[in-house]
């Protein structure tokens, strides 16, 4: 246990679950569509649903979408903000007992015809777990420098890419790869200690059978 189990985060709003879980929430997800979205359409679950307007849940999410750290005062204004920046966006109540109470399902658009649809929960202190990119079922905090890669699942592809990081000397902390058989689509999370680059990031795209890169910087940092 650490100070930070205890006390919590540095943030703006009364609740670490609903509303700096909720801003890196949203701020995840911006980061996975590659583009400041357009367009947001939020389902919330649980006590998310129940109490978002209250703890500035809403507030929170759509402050990380701008790309606003959990601790940025201008989250209280995130509503105007966004409106000033053209983001659509609007609020729905969902109802499931697959996710975690506290979760968001976030799907976004933006102006270059980027889309994607981001699962998220709020795990308590500030902390959350991407548990679905795209109707894929995935698992991942984004504590680390995590770079999610979108690829046809083909044999071979996981072993250009390690080969590709560690000739940049990149280290691997941790690597999952998840898999939906009948789409022939998968999706590798790599947890790496150092920061993986635009330059890397070009040659991992250049890998046969690689769609997409996307790089999330550390939350917690």
């Amino acid at each position: 246990m650490n100070v930070f189990d205890i006390i919590g985060p540095v943030m703006v709003g009364p609740s670490s679950s609903h509303t700096a879980g909720a801003s890196r929430a949203g701020k995840v997800a911006r980061q996975l569509l590659g583009a400041a979205p357009a367009k947001a359409e939020i389902i919330l679950y649980g006590s998310f649903a129940c109490t978002y307007r209250g703890h500035g849940t809403d507030k929170a999410i759509i402050g990380g979408l701008l790309g606003f750290d959990a601790d940025d005062v201008r989250m209280i204004d995130s509503f105007a903000l966004a409106k000033r920046q053209g983001l659509e966006f609007k609020f729905v109540k969902g109802s499931s007992d697959k996710y975690h109470p506290n979760t968001a399902k976030i799907r976004l658009q933006g102006s270059g015809g980027e889309d994607t649809t981001v699962v998220v929960s709020s795990v308590g202190g500030g902390a959350i777990k991407v548990v679905e990119i795209n109707g894929i079922e995935v698992s991942f905090s984004a504590d680390y420098y995590t770079t999610v890669i979108i690829n046809r699942d083909k044999a071979g592809v996981v072993a250009e890419m390690a080969a590709v990081l560690a000739e940049n000397q990149i280290n691997i902390a941790f690597m999952r790869l998840f898999r939906q058989a009948n789409i022939n689509q998968a999706i590798m999370v790599v947890e790496t200690d150092q920061p993986v680059s635009q330059d890397v990031q070009a040659c991992l795209k250049k890998i046969l059978h690689i769609k997409k890169v996307l790089v999330i910087e550390p939350l917690s940092a």
